[in-house]
């Protein structure tokens, strides 16, 4: 797993400096972090469903995830101040780039139909979202015991000025963009 971080080191600071014209090694982009968000809209009815939601993000990502709660309160969704929305992780370091290495290499390509990630989805400062529609494709997870398919946001945070800087950045770490 430490693989990822050694090519980023030996290999893609090199070409990145090539290919941008950096005159310090300090300009390269690296990744800062990767937060995963799990956002359950059936809480209210079931709040079981926090917990395994908690559960699963914690086994697929190594960490204890954070449960984030409704900012204020809208009527339409039957949403009060203060309840419990979801849940979220933001990995750093040496757990980040595991994480990537395993989305990378085994989880996307499980994937039925898998042709690539979307290479438009920058924010324009040069962080990357993507959007999961289950956790079946995370090795740690055993199909008997899911009690609901849950989508989840992942969010690279890049130090990239621009969109083509951390697309170069993640597609030399081995994110599969669609052609």
């Amino acid at each position: 797993m430490e693989k990822l971080r050694e090519q980023y080191e030996k290999e893609i600071i090199p070409e990145l400096m090539k290919k941008f014209n950096y005159k310090s090694i300090m300009q390269v982009p690296k990744l800062e972090k990767i937060v995963i968000n799990i956002g359950l809209g059936d809480v209210r009815d079931n709040p079981k469903s926090l917990d395994n939601a908690v559960n699963e993000l914690g086994l697929i990502t190594g960490q204890k995830p954070v449960i984030t709660k409704a900012k204020k309160s809208i009527a339409a969704f039957k949403l009060r101040e203060g309840a419990n929305v979801g849940c979220k992780v933001t990995l750093r370091t040496k757990r980040m780039y595991e994480f990537a290495y395993k989305l990378f290499n085994v989880a996307l390509p499980r994937v039925r139909d898998f042709r690539g990630v979307s290479p438009d989805s920058f924010d324009g400062k040069g962080n990357y979202s993507m959007g999961v529609k289950e956790q079946l494709i995370f090795p740690e997870i055993e199909y008997d015991k899911v009690d609901k398919l849950r989508g989840m946001d992942i969010i690279f945070v890049t130090t990239a000025k621009s969109d083509e800087e951390a697309r170069e950045l993640l597609k030399l770490l081995g994110m599969p963009f669609r052609s």
